[in-house]
């Protein structure tokens, strides 16, 4: 059940943090971090995953107009090659509580691990679906990052990111496998470095790793 029970436990401003994007193949990851006012805070709350892609874009609407704080933090693919997903993930929380107009007391986190913090913090497994400031930052982000993905989707028509979002599906990697890799995917990922190291066995062009 969604609800206020952990930001009521601790004093002053709470913000609720979760990120979108660990998954996908390509494009970036998406942060969040939300500071809701109990008495304002929309009906409806939900960990985003639950929730319609229309429900989504209402209550987007609805915590970006009542929330006493909120932000988005981005980190692109090519810093989640460099750093991998897990520290692209902190760094993109880390950077959305950073980013806040109002300086948190205390921060509620989905998950099991805590980004670099200005204040103190809790990790909480499956927070999205227990705490309405986590939920509410699932929802900010998850928005975010399917606008990014409709997006990038105009830049690179053949991938198809406005449906699959990025995410390792059926089509999307038919269309890796006939396309090869745009520059918004993560060579990082199993899927699109063996394609890359299977082009570059097959080209026998060794100049090829400098353009990866």
């Amino acid at each position: 059940m969604v609800d206020f029970r952990f930001e009521a436990r601790a004093a002053g401003p709470v913000a609720g943090v979760d990120e979108a994007g660990r998954g996908p193949l390509a494009g970036p990851v998406v942060a969040a971090a939300v500071i809701l006012d109990p008495g304002r805070a929309p009906k409806g709350l939900n960990d985003s995953k639950k929730l319609t892609p229309a429900r989504r874009e209402a209550l987007d609407a609805a915590i970006r107009e009542r929330a006493i704080a909120f932000a988005v933090a981005i980190v692109s693919a090519a810093e989640i090659d460099r750093i991998n997903i897990r520290q692209a993930s902190l760094k993109a929380m880390s950077e959305a509580v950073r980013s806040l107009s109002i300086a948190p007391a205390h921060v509620l986190v989905d998950g099991n691990a805590l980004p670099a913090l200005p204040c103190a913090g809790e990790a909480i497994i499956k927070g999205d679906g227990l705490s309405a400031s986590i939920a509410a930052a699932s929802i900010l982000a998850k928005v975010a990052r399917d606008r990014l993905m409709v997006a990038l989707a105009d830049l690179y028509p053949q991938y198809g990111f406005e449906g699959h979002k990025g995410y390792p599906s059926p089509s999307h990697r038919a269309a890796l496998a006939q396309y090869g890799p745009c520059p918004e995917h993560r060579r990082s990922f199993a899927p699109v470095r063996s394609l890359l190291t299977q082009n570059l066995g097959a080209s026998g062009v060794a100049g090829l790793k400098l353009t990866l």
